[in-house]
């Protein structure tokens, strides 16, 4: 597999584990006695989720940006 299907796949596994972990998340605090530290769960795989996000997103015109200026000059 080539760079951006690994970052996909990787992608779509960090969306799986944040879903688990918010709804873990809302299950301990739903309880009498809230397991307050649980609620921060769910950053880790969201910072990540932000990350390659963003270079999924930026990945189009930077190439785009690249062919441009190769056919430039």
């Amino acid at each position: 597999m080539n760079w951006n299907k690994w970052v996909r796949q990787i992608h779509r596994w960090l969306a799986i584990a944040f879903t688990v972990t918010v709804v873990a998340s809302v299950v301990a605090l739903a309880r009498e006695e809230p397991v307050v530290w649980v609620s921060y769960l769910p950053l880790l795989p969201l910072a990540l989720l932000l990350f390659t996000g963003l270079s999924l997103f930026v990945r189009p015109y930077a190439t785009k940006w690249r062919s441009g200026r190769r056919t430039a000059r």
